[in-house]
This record gives C-alpha cells, structure tokens and sequence, in this order.
C-alpha cells in the first residue's frame, strides 16, 4: 500500500463528502467513540465568537505555557500550511504526525461520511489524545452548537463577540447567532462572554445551564489608554484581582481581558508579571500583523489582517485612527461573495487613501469589478487587478517612503501576500507587529 503524503490527505477530504460545511454531530460522535476520544486534556477550554477567537486562543495558550503546561491548541482556517491548525507545545503537527492521525480516523470511519473540517477535526482530536497535553484550546470552525469541535466537553466555554456572519448556517440576526454559540456552553461550567450586550438566548442558555457566568462590563473589564491599559475580573471563588498599567498590545486588549478571565477561573498560579510577559509575547500571523518592507528603495509597511466582516472592520478602523501616519495609507482588498461588501468598506473609507482590489484564489470570491464598482460608488479612488500580489505590487509602486500599505479582507489575501514577501529576494522584509 502507497502512504498518502498530507497534501494527498488533504486533496483526499477535499472529495470526501458530498459538501463542505453540513452542520451536525452525529457522523462525528460516531466517528469519535470509535477511536475512544473522549477527555482529550484535564483542562479544556473552547473559544467561540464572531471575531477575536484566533487572539484570544493564542493569549490563553500563552498564558497557560507561561505557567509549564503542556498545551495543545486548534485553530482553523490555516494560512500557509494546514500544519498551523495543530499546535502541541507550541510546535506545529508534522505532516507525518498528521497522515498518521488521517489514517487512523479513515480507518475508524468506516462508511460514515465526513467532511474536510470534521475528518481534520477528530484527527487533531486523536493526536491531542496521544500527547499527554496539561490544558487543551480548542478554537470552534463555524458556530458552536453543532461545529464539531463541541464534541468535546468544555470546561470553560468562551464567547468572544456576536454578530452577523455565516448567516446561511447561523441565522441573520444577533439573537439566532448567539443561540448556536452558546451551545458550546456545558451545565455547572464557567461561560464567559466578552460582548457588552449579549443576546438574550445566550442569557437564557446560561440560566438553563445553571453556568458560573462572567460577563464583560460586569465581572470583568479592561480600561485603555494612551501610554497602557487596566484590567480586573474575578477568581473562581468570586473575589476581585486586578493587574494596572500593563503595557500596551499589538494585538486587541479586549480579547487579552478575556483570556485573562478564563485563565482567572481555572485556579492556577496569579503572578502578575508572568502573565503580563505571557500576553506581551503573544503574535498571531495576519491580525494586526505589521511588516517592514524595503522596495526598490523605499521603507514602506504592510499592515496584514484577516478580517473580513463588518465587526471586525469596524475594529481595525478603529485602531488605524489611534495610530496617525505621517504619510498615507495605501489599501489592497478581496472579499468572498457571501460576506457584507459595503458593510466592510464603509468603516475604512475615511482612513484609506487610494484602494487596489483583486479576486481572491478561489471560486467563493467576488470579482474584482465588483469590489471596485462599490468603492467607486463610495467615492473611493481604487483599482483593480488581476490578482492579490499584483494589487500588492501595484501599491508598492504607488507609495513613497513612510506610507503604510493595508492589506486585509480574507484569510486568502493575507495568505497571498504571505507568499510574496517570502518569495522576495531583496532580503529587505522583517517581521513586526502594529501598535
């Protein structure tokens, strides 16, 4: 028999199923109880949410390591490599460790279906299980209540924000999106939420749930301002701790000030200057992701994120008014079809000074007439390209020295220009993080 290298794996679930997201648990608990997957890790905390999962996932990881546990982390969609989705001890899977979890879970589905995320899923599952891991974060695909990742009982169940995306599985309003994330909830288990105005079906969940609830501008909250920020919650046993004038992140604070609740109810070690050094050393790749490119001459930066609906543009423009530039700021853009055009644009109008859109690398993606004919139509000056990177080397040309050049709209164009930076060969690109 010829082994299987992980891109032949992965081309493999591409046709496994006959779509790519159906909604449910039952093929996977099947699948699961097979391989006898069941408590993956003596802490497991899940992390859902609009926006703000990826951070909140990589601050509680790092706060957990910090403490010399052994922590696994799981994470989707990748951005290079499907080996960012596994994490054990900070270590990405190796494409051998993951054919060798494929294969076990191809053997112990039998003829039961499974999609791309779910096969991904339990396999990841299966090589958490072998690890011996101390705590386990687990970051939910799409939804909650019936993504597969909630096969596994939470011990601390994270809401990070709710709003409106997905809204073919999750419903379109706050109120049906909040109802599929609070199914990550677990009876007698601490809940947190970090959105201010939580919909009351999360409420309800919580009550029927009998769950210790800690909210955000209730048990716990964090203050900015211009030189650091603040932060307070409560312990498991409801007293007060507070951690002042901690330096401020490149990554957001409010999804730190949730990490720092959920770690606070898991009874381990409070030394303020571990975790405060824990969050200060967290990074993740294409949020807020701040790099200094040498073109041609010229010292520019490229600002990188995936977000890609509303909420989340709304929050990056927020944080590049924060940060004036001395010169301008230079955009590239793409969007899939079944996100909010104008609901992304409209917050980033007023701090983009000239716009360059592309169609992203797959069939979900919008043209590139479209995207241009509503920021045309927003009276944005923008052109259009025949692909990411060319948008990206368009905008290079066009800025000067001191411009910043903003890169976001999707997982696939921070990917795209991942690639380029690294297929760069003038040796002029370092890695940063934006303030």
């Amino acid at each position: 028999m010829i082994e299987r290298s992980l891109a032949d794996w992965l081309a493999y679930l591409e046709q496994l199923h006959p779509s790519a997201i159906d909604m449910g648990l039952e093929r996977s608990r099947e699948v699961a109880q097979r391989l006898g997957l069941t408590k993956l890790a003596p802490r497991v905390i899940t992390v859902t949410g609009t926006n703000g999962k990826g951070s909140t996932c990589a601050f509680l990881a790092s706060l957990l390591q910090e403490q010399g546990l052994k922590v696994g982390v799981y994470s989707s969609p990748h951005l290079l490599r499907y080996n960012e989705r596994v994490q054990i001890a900070g270590v990405e899977a190796s494409d051998a460790m993951l054919c060798q979890a494929f294969a076990v879970v191809e053997a112990a589905r039998g003829e039961t279906s499974l999609t791309y995320f779910e096969m991904g899923t339990l396999a990841a599952f299966w090589l958490f299980q072998q690890a011996g891991l101390d705590a386990l974060v687990l970051e939910v695909g799409l939804g909650g209540r019936l993504d597969a990742v909630n096969l596994v009982d939470a011990d601390v169940a994270l809401v990070t924000s709710i709003g409106i995306d997905h809204a073919d599985w999750l419903g379109d309003t706050r109120e049906s999106v909040a109802f599929e994330k609070a199914g990550i909830f677990r009876a007698g288990k601490p809940a947190l939420c970090g959105d201010l105005e939580p919909p009351q079906p999360l409420l309800d969940q919580v009550a029927l749930l009998d769950s210790p609830f800690y909210l955000r501008g209730r048990d716990y909250d964090l203050s900015v301002g211009e030189q650091g920020w603040s932060w307070y919650g409560l312990n498991h046993l409801g007293e007060v701790l507070r951690l002042e004038q901690l330096p401020l992140l490149d990554l957001p604070m409010e999804n730190a000030a949730l990490a720092l609740q959920a770690y606070a109810v898991l009874q381990l070690p409070w030394q303020a200057q571990s975790l405060v050094s824990a969050l200060q050393r967290t990074r993740v790749t294409g949020r807020l992701d701040r790099r200094m490119l040498n073109w041609q001459g010229k010292s520019l930066t490229l600002l990188l994120d995936v977000g890609h609906n509303p909420h989340a543009a709304e929050y990056l423009a927020q944080r590049l008014a924060s940060r004036p530039l001395s010169g301008k700021r230079l955009a590239v853009f793409g969007l899939l079809a079944d996100k909010d055009l104008p609901g992304v644009v409209a917050p980033l109008l007023s701090e983009v000074a000239a716009w360059a859109v592309a169609a992203l690398p797959t069939s979900r993606t919008r043209s590139a007439a479209e995207l241009q004919a509503c920021l045309h139509n927003s009276g944005a000056q923008v052109t259009a390209h025949a692909s990411v990177q060319a948008a990206l080397e368009a905008q290079c040309v066009q800025a000067a020295s001191g411009d910043e050049i903003l890169l976001f709209g999707s997982f696939y164009c921070v990917a795209e220009a991942l690639d380029w930076l690294a297929r760069q060969a003038n040796g002029g690109v370092q890695d940063g993080f934006a303030g």
